[in-house]
């Protein structure tokens, strides 16, 4: 065993022991299939929080997106995104001619799974602001890539905004069922759809 794969195992485990989450599957049972898992965003630690919920033969084909500036400001965190988690760095500061989702396009032509917060930005702990239009281009772009609408309870209390040490936290990881772009589906109506399915796994995990 390699020495990311053993920091990995153990931080899915440290993960899993500081917030108590496990993956509720909801129609869309853990299966080796490639997906993109989007979901609400309340901190930085979310979308570790959905990595140590997957199965491990999951994890290994499931990449993070990451804020290229926060992720790589130090060797560490550098270290541990694309050693342990293989994360898709993306720039939240574009110049005009840089596409954002080349990066996430170029994942899933690979055959990765990716988790995306389609807010773009960490919200508050209610629901989710109005999806912006990434995930509706990716859906058009790969239609036979399962979309699992994904619900995550009290993280935000976990790893507030602002604070760098997470919280003991009882939380949980919903995985709802797949959804598609229908035929004709103006962008709109899919990302309202979408978001609408993330919101309903909410009362779920209530």
């Amino acid at each position: 065993m390699t020495l990311p794969e053993l920091a990995g195992l153990i931080l899915a485990f440290l993960a899993r022991l500081i917030t108590g989450a496990q993956g509720h599957w909801y129609g869309s049972p853990p299966k080796a299939e490639q997906r993109i898992y989007f979901a609400n965003h309340q901190s930085h630690f979310d979308w570790v929080l959905i990595w140590a919920s997957l199965p491990r033969d999951l994890r290994a084909v499931t990449r993070p997106i990451a804020a290229r500036d926060y992720w790589t400001s130090s060797p560490l965190k550098h270290w541990i995104t694309r050693e342990i988690f293989n994360a898709v760095y993306v720039s939240r500061v574009r110049t005009a001619d840089e596409d954002p989702l080349e990066p996430l396009v170029e994942a899933l032509k690979s055959g990765d799974s990716l988790v995306i917060f389609p807010e773009g930005t960490r919200g508050n702990k209610g629901e989710p602001q109005a999806f912006k239009a990434g995930l509706f281009h990716l859906a058009e772009q790969f239609p036979e890539v399962q979309l699992i609408p994904t619900w995550i309870d009290n993280v935000h209390r976990v790893m507030p905004k602002g604070e760098v040490v997470p919280v003991p936290i009882l939380c949980s990881v919903t995985f709802g069922a797949p959804i598609q772009l229908q035929p004709g589906e103006e962008k709109r109506a899919f990302l309202a759809r979408a978001r609408d399915a993330v919101i309903a796994l909410s009362k779920v995990a209530a």
